[in-house]
């Protein structure tokens, strides 16, 4: 980067990257001699969430540099940072949609524009942000210092690297969709009306300190936080469908010990870097294996070591062996809990012809039968 080389950068969550291309861009600036004013440097990224602690870096890392920054994100009002850009800053940190909303109204000057960062991504592809992608490259200067990054990379990905990059550097840490080996993996498998106590009995175990809880669905973050209070644990939740607000102060509760639980969907399985988390629980599995790469990713970050905890239902199986053929690794099934089904653990799904059929043995301690169901 500081040779203003073109850089394709492939590495898993948690390595780094941020740090990565934040502190050569503030070198860069604050080594030149003469500034244009307007946008030097324009860093777009897929959540909110990322956003923010992006900026948040530029802050730490260019604290005596003199060198401006904001940030811009849908979902709240727009008055703050059109403030904050009319006051001229160096970096814009923005996400896609807000990006365009205030370029269209006129607030969004990008004519010089030295150094556009695109992160996450494959993140940008998984949350349909392509569009505004394609959109927005047009509008930036032809001439200009590019910097990918991304923690996998999909062929679609790929071709979009081709088009924004000129012979670029690729520096890649660690395979696509590894996983960390501090994180001690494991899977539990149980009856999908017992999960819930499943979590229950995990989360009072005294050694889960701080405890990161994904889910699929909103409605389903906002059921189990009602269920885990009932039981008295309390949690915090972020989810699509939370205020900008709410979803800040939640993170604040949690990264401050105010609650040990944070229940969240994917927004968050890239958009949190919150020290000391360690466990991540995955109450439902993604059916998409990178996510799982990116969820337990939040743990064992900055060299720690974590846990990470997959509630697997028969119905989920699929989903497993996918994540397992991607990162190339058995993980662990343990048996030892009081809800553990042996139904879910040695259900198979096998195709007959053109019917996908599913064949669930015995579970084991209740008494239950063995169940033959198909559909065309």
């Amino acid at each position: 980067v500081l040779q203003k080389k073109d850089l394709l950068g492939c590495a898993q969550t948690g390595t780094g990257k941020t740090a990565a291309f934040a502190i050569p861009i503030l070198q860069l600036l604050y080594t030149q001699k003469q500034q244009r004013p307007g946008i030097k440097v324009l860093i777009l990224t897929p959540t909110r969430e990322l956003a923010i602690q992006i900026d948040e870096s530029f802050a730490a890392y260019g604290k005596f540099t003199g060198i401006t920054h904001t940030v811009i994100f849908g979902g709240v009002s727009q008055l703050h940072q059109t403030n904050a850009l009319k006051k001229g800053v160096d970096v814009l940190i923005a996400t896609p949609g807000r990006l365009l909303d205030l370029m269209s109204q006129g607030f969004i000057d990008l004519r010089h524009l030295e150094i556009f960062v695109l992160d996450e991504a494959d993140r940008m592809l998984d949350m349909g942000f392509m569009r505004d992608i394609r959109r927005i490259i047009p509008l930036l200067p032809a001439k200009r210092h590019n910097l990918f990054f991304s923690a996998t990379m999909p062929s679609e990905i790929q071709t979009l690297a081709n088009t924004i990059l000129k012979n670029p550097e690729k520096v890649e840490v660690t395979p696509a969709a590894t996983t960390v080996k501090r994180i001690n993996q494991s899977v539990m498998f149980v009856e999908k009306q017992d999960k819930v106590n499943l979590l229950v009995h995990l989360l009072k175990d005294s050694r889960k300190q701080k405890t990161l809880v994904f889910v699929e669905m909103k409605h389903a973050a906002d059921r189990v936080a009602e269920k885990l209070s009932k039981s008295g644990i309390h949690a915090a939740v972020i989810h699509g469908n939370k205020s900008q607000n709410a979803r800040q102060r939640a993170i604040a509760d949690f990264t401050e010990d105010r609650v040990k639980v944070l229940i969240a969907t994917d927004i968050a399985s890239r958009g949190i870097d919150i020290d000391g988390i360690t466990h991540v629980i995955n109450y439902e599995l993604s059916n998409i294996a990178e996510s799982y790469v990116h969820r337990i990713g939040r743990t064992a970050r900055a060299g720690a070591e974590g846990d990470a905890i997959s509630l697997v239902t028969g119905d989920e199986k699929s989903y497993l062996a996918n994540i397992e053929k991607t990162i190339k690794h058995k993980i662990d099934v343990v048996v030892d809990h009081p809800y553990h089904s042996e139904m879910a653990a040695t259900s198979t799904i096998m195709s007959v012809g053109k019917a996908k059929v599913k064949i669930e043995g015995r579970r084991q301690g209740h008494g239950g039968r063995s169940r033959f169901s198909g559909s065309r």
